[in-house]
């Protein structure tokens, strides 16, 4: 029996959503380290993919779902979140105001970041030096330190506040 468009496209997008929804869960609690973020975004094509097809087989049951309130309802729910998800971003700005403090803390100097922390200079760098990070001066910046000593810039900032 030959494949058919029909019997493949459910079996695609079943597969592309585990994919798509461990490494998007993996994303989420920052361990998408290694092949997670590219397998998540690459593979998400295999998703919208499936899903045309997926949809294109099962058209006739596909606009039933059109007759229902209830389902027009998540339809649309769906889609106004994907629009906000697009526009939001391009009016102020946008992104997690979270990573942006961390990024700007990240290449500030030590000194600064440790006034920050309510530390002194010399408190910051004794707390680093516990936790075996090495520091050569209070005016390196923390992305500086991390990288010198193998780590991540959040791993030495979690370490200082």
């Amino acid at each position: 029996m030959k494949p058919s468009l029909k019997s493949s496209a459910t079996p695609l997008v079943i597969a592309a959503f585990i994919i798509s929804g461990i490494t998007g869960i993996l994303m989420f609690f920052h361990k998408g380290d290694g092949l997670v973020k590219p397998v998540h975004e690459w593979l998400s094509w295999a998703l919208v993919a499936g899903g045309a097809f997926h949809t294109a087989t099962h058209w006739k049951s596909f606009k039933a779902y059109f007759n229902r309130s209830s389902s027009i309802a998540i339809i649309a729910s769906g889609a106004l979140i994907a629009m906000a998800a697009v526009v939001v971003p391009m009016q102020g700005g946008g992104g997690n105001p979270a990573m942006k403090i961390s990024k700007a803390l990240a290449s500030s100097p030590l000194e600064t970041v440790a006034s920050v922390a309510r530390q002194t200079p010399e408190q910051a760098i004794e707390k680093l030096q516990k936790k075996g990070i090495k520091v050569v001066d209070t005016t390196q910046s923390i992305a500086t330190i991390a990288a010198a000593n193998g780590k991540k810039d959040i791993e030495v900032l979690s370490l200082l506040f």
